[in-house]
């Protein structure tokens, strides 16, 4: 029989950290940024890190007998969590931000800490999910990495199940031209992507056209030179494109334009497959993709949001309901429902009024360009786009910024003033503008009324005065434009 005293062995070893009479060991991190320097034993690196103990079997001691080891790539706060971790074995990461603790898993990994990347990697998937989808071009690429190819199999996993069974998610999301050329490939791969084959070809050409962004925006301006460029940039991708399994009507409206970068032995089979659909072709063909529209798993139907995380939904579900405290993520009591999404529906002003028309109870999200907030607003009332333009009543209704990146604290502004909540417009006005909360407190607009979707923006204006609403979302009164904005419709869980 043994007695085990390991809090105390790790509070001793963690006082330890902080004696700076005997250390021999400083170690340098944030170079570019913030540099800092911490202090440490050799003998306890070299215990605790197989890294480590390279490093200082490389690195020489100077005339006071201490070796200076350099970390350029890991941040301060990053690193601090580690040394409290070689030493005695704690991490307290109840109060840290999402995108630090996947960034403190990276390190761990980089410094063959499994166990804690492991640990790390687990919390990620059953308590971040979320954040993981919203953050997916930089999670995949850093997971599906060339030399981490036996690495984070739980997070490949998450992002397989959602890849294969809801790739709107992934190809819908802001930052989907960011994918690095192996992380798109790897997702053309897969023989189950529940997704139309058209739609995986659009999809691609707009990546390579976004990797490329001096072509010109008007195709018919394109020259010989111009689609080479995008030949050489898709030339790992195109031939993943199942281009037999396309229809007849799609081939010509939206493969024809691109013929250029096919290829005339591929273009030449496919005119030949209708014409003679029975005669081999000497082009390879890939099978079909497997569509079976399977039921998404539980965490990869939790939130349906390209924007906003699962905290956003419970922070925004206790407003609904006046709660003083925030729900927790498994207590929120709402679900959202996707009525519209711009870069998926359009971002005509009119689209909204006639897909919103007649939904109540909905809350309208919008992630404004070039920073990082998240602006929104809650209408208890049903939308009505057969109004002759008039001021809605309710005092229930609330806009709202929240919490993101460098923003700290959301803020949550009610109605003050019942009697102007609302603005609905009449038929012509609606060709310019959406949803408006009050006098323009939250409002989206655009004065060209047959924007695209291409255009991935929606020129709005937000004012930083407060009518009809207790205070300002925003600390500026300039225009915005937007990167997406999502209409949801609130639904009590069953």
């Amino acid at each position: 029989m043994s007695f085990k005293f390991f809090d105390k062995l790790s509070q001793d070893f963690s006082e330890l950290l902080n004696d700076k009479k005997e250390y021999n060991v400083v170690i340098e991190v944030d170079k570019e940024k913030n540099k800092k320097s911490f202090t440490s034993h050799s003998v306890v690196l070299r215990y605790r890190s197989t890294v480590f103990t390279k490093e200082l079997e490389n690195t020489v001691t100077n005339e006071n007998h201490v070796k200076t080891i350099n970390k350029p790539n890991i941040s301060a706060q990053i690193f601090e969590i580690i040394l409290k971790y070689i030493y005695g074995g704690v991490v307290n990461f109840e109060n840290l931000e999402t995108k630090i603790i996947y960034e403190l898993m990276i390190v761990a990994n980089e410094l063959e800490f499994k166990e804690l990347s492991e640990k790390l990697e687990s919390y990620l998937v059953e308590s971040k999910a979320s954040w993981l989808r919203t953050h997916f071009s930089r999670v995949y690429h850093s997971i599906f990495d060339n030399n981490k190819c036996n690495e984070f199999e739980g997070l490949k996993q998450f992002y397989n199940d959602i890849i294969t069974k809801h790739p709107n998610l992934i190809f819908e999301s802001e930052d989907f031209t960011s994918l690095q050329e192996a992380a798109l490939i790897s997702i053309l791969e897969k023989d189950n992507l529940q997704l139309e084959e058209i739609k995986i070809w659009d999809y691609v050409i707009k990546w390579g056209i976004a990797q490329n962004p001096a072509l010109p925006g008007n195709l018919e301006e394109w020259s010989e030179e111009n689609f080479k460029t995008l030949k050489v940039t898709l030339q790992q991708c195109l031939p993943l494109i199942r281009y037999f399994h396309i229809s007849e009507k799609d081939v010509w409206e939206k493969l024809k334009p691109y013929r250029k970068i096919l290829g005339m032995q591929l273009w030449d089979d496919l005119y030949q497959q209708r014409l003679f659909p029975n005669q081999p072709v000497k082009s390879l063909v890939l099978p079909a993709r497997i569509i079976s529209n399977p039921e998404l798993s539980q965490r990869v139907n939790e939130l349906i949001s390209t924007i906003i995380s699962e905290e956003h939904v419970a922070e925004i579900s206790t407003w609904i309901d006046r709660k003083s405290t925030i729900y927790s993520l498994t207590d929120v009591p709402y679900k959202l429902q996707l009525i519209l999404r711009g870069s998926k529906d359009g971002f005509q002003p009119k689209t909204f009024w006639n897909i919103c028309n007649g939904h109540a109870g909905t809350i309208v999200i919008a992630k404004v360009a070039g920073t990082d907030e998240i602006l929104g607003g809650y209408n208890p009332l049903a939308w009505d786009n057969s109004t002759e333009g008039t001021d809605m009543e309710t005092n229930d209704s609330f806009i709202f910024s929240l919490k993101n990146g460098n923003i700290q604290n959301s803020i949550f502004s009610r109605v003050v003033d019942q009697n102007g909540a609302l603005e609905y417009y009449d038929s012509n006005n609606q060709k310019t503008f959406g949803p408006c909360f009050g006098d323009c407190e939250f409002l989206l607009q655009s004065d060209v009324s047959d924007f695209t979707k291409d255009k991935l923006c929606w020129c709005n204006c937000g004012f930083i005065y407060a009518g009809s609403y207790e205070k300002s979302i925003r600390t500026t009164d300039q225009y915005f434009s937007i990167l997406d904005y999502e209409v949801f419709k609130i639904v009590k869980k069953l």
